[in-house]
């Protein structure tokens, strides 16, 4: 959703042309959130600064909708201004219009598997703000109170993984990592992927070992006699 023909014209062509994407829609700010209430899509492309109406508005109009798609927020605009305002309204991501044709298709797959995107421009702000305000005995705390696989997912969104990719690499179901995911989002505070990311590097964690656990230092676990747990085997690196 764009205010400028030629750039939504642009967007479907970049698009369409991936097999496995569908342009459903695209529209003017005006009508936004109408647009998206008639055809339900999965990820939303969406302007930041229209004339007739605000993005972030759009953005929490969107966000209450359920279920509500996955919006990636488009700017050519400085992003330390806007960043921080969008994720907490409930953007999924964060783009710059000048994006190459490959870095959008990546972002849509990326959007509609469950992750999180977000251009260099706006991933400064982020974690500049982020570790500010978590201190490593916090991150190491919140941490701990995940389960060994919660931990072992974390690992993974730490490393950049999709959930389908973690899905693979641990042999689960795609449902079963997004709600493993969730949890473990949940659990530290209710942060975002890159968030998440940054908890984990504070915590010290390092990436998850072959047999599927990734605890922070200090945080080795014994198993009691007779209550060893066999974890699935994790393909090789």
């Amino acid at each position: 959703m764009d205010d400028e023909p030629l750039v939504r014209s642009g967007l479907r062509a970049i698009l369409g042309s991936a097999a496995d994407i569908a342009v459903v829609a695209d529209c003017g700010g005006g009508d936004a959130a109408g647009t998206v209430a008639r055809h339900r899509p999965d990820v939303l492309l969406l302007d930041i600064r229209m004339p007739d109406v605000d993005g972030l508005t759009v953005l929490e109009q969107v966000a209450a909708m359920t279920p509500a798609p996955a919006v990636a927020m488009l700017t050519t605009f400085d992003a330390g201004e806007y960043v921080e305002a969008a994720l907490t309204a409930g953007a999924a991501g964060f783009l710059m219009k000048n994006s190459s044709p490959e870095q959008l298709i990546h972002a849509v797959r990326v959007l509609a598997d469950g992750g999180r995107i977000l251009a260099p421009e706006a991933t400064a702000p982020v974690i500049g703000g982020y570790l500010a305000a978590t201190t490593a005995r916090d991150a190491a705390r919140r941490v701990e109170a995940l389960t060994a696989r919660e931990r072992h997912v974390l690992a993974l969104v730490r490393r950049g993984l999709s959930n389908r990719d973690i899905a693979g690499r641990l042999h689960l179901a795609h449902s079963t990592v997004k709600d493993h995911v969730s949890s473990v989002l949940a659990k530290l505070g209710g942060v975002n992927r890159v968030q998440a990311a940054v908890v984990a590097d504070r915590a010290g964690m390092t990436d998850p070992p072959g047999r599927g656990r990734a605890d922070p230092p200090g945080r080795g676990r014994a198993e009691p006699p007779g209550r060893g747990r066999a974890e699935p085997p994790v393909r090789g690196r």
